[in-house]
């Protein structure tokens, strides 16, 4: 069987970003802990009633949103809520996002203490200029502080997120924020350029951005500095130790399953190969969410003819790329429908085929675009 994940989504933010596009909130008033915590459990049972689940967890992801803005008493009802209607693997990997202010900071201990064990935390930058530019609450020192405080805390397994080709950033900047977050140790590090995406504030009041020709020396002078410091990147803009991978991102990119609870969440649940692969996606407004009775569910079922595309767009985000088998493995296809777009693939060296995986060459790499079209049905 697949493995399964779930995801669990917090929409609330001590204010919006005006680069995010993610389904988040700025509070208003009190959040609604509990009245949130046993909305997420009721759609999670029902969940687990209307798909058949009894396949172990293997990862848990809490995202947001702020999931840190919520109490640890908050997050062990929702954790020792979830144990009831779960099995739980003996090595789960638990992460939870959070921000570096002093008011969620100061919460690590205890959410180490009620069962997190990675945390990823949203740094964007050590730089207060541009922290300010990004509109972040933060300051570089708190971000710093935070890295440490999760080490105090007995986090052996930390992300930190990075973002360049931010408004105001040089290629200085961006070395200056690489260089400071390797020396706070992190297991693992996301670092990824900053895009504007409709729906936000950014898109409909573009800020100045560095030029195409600097972003791309920021980031192939920032991969070396990675790749010199042993950081692996193993998906697009994902780096870590050896054996630190985000186990719950790695599942989504090799097409397995997950349930997904909370407002705006999103699933998906393999009930039948490859005729019933299902997606769902749950109330997005916080308010309709805690209204709704989940006696009804918003899925669709990914179409036959779209499942070679959907299985390669996520599989091509991994390094080490795709086998054969996974792909029969996944989705129920045989290796005919893959072609003859894989074979135009690596004709074109888009792709590179190594005994039965393929995996995109460095020209693959930074044209994936052009890769994902000749899947398109």
């Amino acid at each position: 069987m697949l493995p399964l994940s779930l995801y669990i989504h917090f929409p609330w933010c001590i204010k919006k970003c005006p680069y995010c596009d993610f389904n988040s909130h700025a509070v208003k008033s009190v959040i609604p802990e509990t009245e949130y915590v046993n909305k997420l459990l009721e759609d999670l049972a029902k969940d687990i009633e209307r798909y058949a689940i009894s396949r172990p967890i293997s990862s848990i992801f809490m995202g947001g949103g702020t999931p840190s803005l919520f109490s640890p008493d908050a997050i062990n009802q929702l954790l020792r809520g979830i144990e009831k209607q779960l099995v739980l693997t003996d090595d789960i990997e638990i992460t939870l996002e959070a921000n570096p202010g002093s008011f969620e900071s100061n919460k690590f201990i205890e959410f180490r203490a009620v069962g997190i064990n990675r945390l990823s935390i949203g740094v964007q930058s050590f730089n207060d200029a541009l922290l300010a530019n990004l509109g972040r609450v933060h300051s570089g020192s708190e971000a710093i502080k935070a890295a440490e405080i999760a080490q105090l805390a007995g986090f052996t397994n930390v992300n930190l997120d990075l973002m360049y080709a931010v408004p105001g950033a040089t290629l200085n900047t961006s070395t200056d924020d690489i260089m400071m977050a390797l020396s706070l140790a992190p297991t693992h590090l996301s670092f990824y350029q900053m895009t504007l995406e409709p729906n936000t504030y950014f898109y409909r009041f573009p800020p100045p951005l560095p030029a195409d020709d600097l972003v791309y020396v920021i980031q192939k002078h920032c991969q070396s500095l990675l790749a010199e410091h042993q950081y692996q990147q193993y998906e697009i803009s994902a780096y870590s130790l050896i054996d630190r991978q985000c186990r719950h991102n790695v599942n989504y990119w090799q097409f397995g399953d997950y349930l997904g609870i909370g407002a705006g969440a999103h699933g998906k649940l393999s009930q039948g190969l490859p005729h019933n692969i299902v997606r769902t996606v749950k109330p997005k407004s916080p308010a309709h969410y805690l209204a709704t009775d989940f006696k009804t569910a918003d899925a669709s079922v990914i179409a036959q003819a779209d499942v070679p595309l959907e299985f390669v767009m996520n599989h091509l985000r991994l390094r080490h790329g795709f086998s054969l088998s996974a792909y029969q493995a996944a989705t129920g296809l045989t290796v005919e429908s893959l072609m003859p777009a894989l074979s135009a693939c690596v004709h074109e060296n888009l792709l590179v085929k190594q005994a039965n995986r393929y995996y995109c060459s460095d020209k693959g790499w930074d044209f994936l675009d052009n890769i994902l079209e000749k899947f398109m049905p």
